[in-house]
């Protein structure tokens, strides 16, 4: 890869959010600005800040954040950041669990808490609307209907612009579809976990967005092909992680997170990486059992 001054998430190609939101499909996942346990402030304030900047300034126009991170820090260092917005910048959040502590999510997504979560959004990143309110996880207590329901008249009141989801599956969708159009689908994946393989296909199939998080299997040891591409491609593990992403399909949004400026920098330039097909097979090919985690 090039000296980064060439590096722009541009190269990765645009994908449309609901029929009116153009977004560059390299986007950034503000989970990790956080302090440890996604608890708290950040170690280093400054670092999250100018890592927020930079990857606007990288072409970066889609932000994927939640109240829950934090809880609520990561949206106010959004704001703090990068208030007033760029114009085209598109910022995706979510409500749906309670933080009791460092490292504990409660699932809460009633119609009163989501109500709440989605007013403290807006209040944190100084906005009127969020383009972009997702469902972080159905709630096993709560009717799903109703939480999404919820969101449907927060749509109809102004305050949401297109709601998605989080975790779910494709019977999720449907149910949700036939509520609320629904603009994109948030779960974990990775070229070595393609549990939600279905999923991905179902979006692509309808004009959804997918956008995938833990993108190089969170929680695993590297596998030592990705490292045999990567070596031969002259590029880091993630990278071609993230070029995988790209290229199993035009509707994926990968959103991977950092609190580092390099690093930042580092996952911008896979937008134009070239994964050959024989790569992109090899990677295909392997899977893992799938790891319980909070996207």
């Amino acid at each position: 890869m090039s000296e980064s001054q060439s590096i722009s998430a541009a190269s990765s190609g645009t994908f449309t959010i609901g029929g009116d939101l153009t977004v560059n499909r390299l986007g950034y996942g503000a989970m990790r600005i956080t302090g440890k346990g996604i608890w708290g402030p950040p170690a280093d304030k400054a670092a999250a800040l100018a890592t927020l900047r930079r990857a606007v300034e990288l072409g970066v126009n889609l932000i994927d954040t939640a109240d829950s991170y934090g809880p609520g820090v990561s949206e106010e260092l959004i704001a703090e950041a990068l208030y007033p917005y760029p114009a085209g910048l598109v910022i995706a959040t979510k409500g749906g669990w309670e933080r009791p502590g460092p490292g504990q999510w409660t699932h809460n997504a009633s119609p009163k808490h989501l109500t709440e979560a989605l007013e403290g959004s807006l209040k944190r990143l100084r906005l009127d609307r969020i383009d972009v309110y997702q469902l972080h996880v159905p709630d096993p207590a709560v009717s799903f209907e109703a939480s999404v329901e919820t969101l449907a008249t927060l749509r109809e009141q102004g305050k949401i612009r297109h709601v998605a989801l989080s975790n779910v599956t494709r019977e999720h969708i449907e149910r949700a579809r036939a509520i609320v159009p629904i603009v994109t689908v948030q779960n974990r994946y990775s070229f070595a976990d393609r549990e939600y393989d279905y999923v991905v296909d179902h979006c692509e199939k309808n004009g959804i967005g997918f956008m995938p998080w833990a993108p190089m299997g969170q929680g695993r040891k590297v596998h030592e092909a990705i490292q045999k591409v990567a070596a031969e491609l002259n590029a880091t593990p993630l990278q071609v992680a993230l070029a995988w992403l790209l290229k199993r399909s035009k509707v994926i949004l990968p959103i991977p997170g950092t609190s580092s400026v390099a690093h930042v920098e580092e996952n911008i330039a896979a937008a134009r990486l070239e994964l050959p097909e024989a790569a992109f097979d090899e990677l295909s090919a392997i899977s893992h059992p799938p790891v319980s985690l909070r996207g």
